[in-house]
């Protein structure tokens, strides 16, 4: 294994972290706690239930169990976050931890054991999980994003109506080695 399974992880992480920034500069401010019912969750409480997976799963990766003794996790589907301002604490928060985390690996760190829950997962089962995990909750995120805009949604990827354009575009230029997260990383059109 080498470290482009590291840095693909982290374009991905990169990428979806994008994708909240950008849902939640499309939505307003009141929107951001809006929940459909009580059973339901609100961007607000996705990004506090997010906020609380990362701190406990990245703190320590390598020598302590993912599921941290301080971390309360039924608080998280608590609807208290009070701002945007205190939604983006927590959301950066999180990343900032996840990034030092995997910032730190080696490619030697791959094949060891974590535990989650007690749990063992090798390095790379562990980022998986928690991969799947965030992409899960962000898609939840960019849903009620475009539900709840009230300025005609931009698209995050390729709008609609605009495949053949796009696919035109790609396929007019000399085929590359890429990852599919670097043009919607560097700001480029969709």
């Amino acid at each position: 294994m080498t470290n482009n399974y590291l840095e693909s992880v982290r374009k991905l992480f990169e990428y979806y972290k994008m994708l909240g920034d950008k849902t939640f500069s499309q939505v307003q401010d009141d929107k951001l706690f809006w929940q459909y019912n009580d059973d339901s969750n609100s961007i607000a409480i996705i990004v506090k239930h997010l906020w609380g997976n990362m701190l406990s799963r990245w703190t320590d990766f390598l020598s302590s169990d993912g599921e941290k003794e301080w971390r309360n996790r039924d608080a998280e589907f608590e609807n208290d976050i009070k701002s945007r301002e205190e939604l983006l604490e927590k959301w950066n928060e999180g990343w900032t931890c996840l990034f030092n985390a995997i910032n730190s690996l080696k490619t030697e760190d791959l094949e060891k054991i974590v535990y989650i829950r007690n749990q063992g997962h090798t390095v790379i089962e562990a980022i998986n999980r928690q991969l799947a995990h965030y992409s899960y909750h962000i898609g939840q995120i960019v849903f009620l994003g475009k539900m709840l805009s009230e300025n005609g949604w931009i698209s995050l990827s390729i709008p609609k109506g605009k495949s053949q354009t796009y696919n035109k575009d790609k396929f007019s230029k000399p085929q590359e080695r890429g990852h599919f997260t670097d043009e919607f990383l560097n700001n480029k059109e969709e």
